[in-house]
């Protein structure tokens, strides 16, 4: 059975998604400019990783805020 975290969801066509299968992770990034992107990691450490060197925090509408709560619910999972 797998486990899928919604991380943030600002539209149906900006979303990411985390689902725990097993011992791997698969992230699916949903944007309106590149489509769906799919990322596996085999660890918890390889995700954070990822995601500490993918993220800004002028990426998010949020700002800082909105960004230390993406981090916070991807360091949860």
């Amino acid at each position: 059975m797998f486990t899928k975290h919604t991380v943030y969801k600002h539209d149906n066509y900006n979303m990411l998604t985390v689902e725990v299968q097993g011992k791997t992770l698969v992230v699916r990034e949903i944007s309106d400019q590149w489509g769906e992107v799919c990322h596996k990691f085999i660890s918890r450490p390889e995700m954070m990783n990822w995601a500490e060197n993918r993220f800004r925090a002028e990426d998010f509408p949020g700002g800082e805020d909105q960004y230390k709560q993406v981090m916070n619910t991807i360091r949860s999972i």
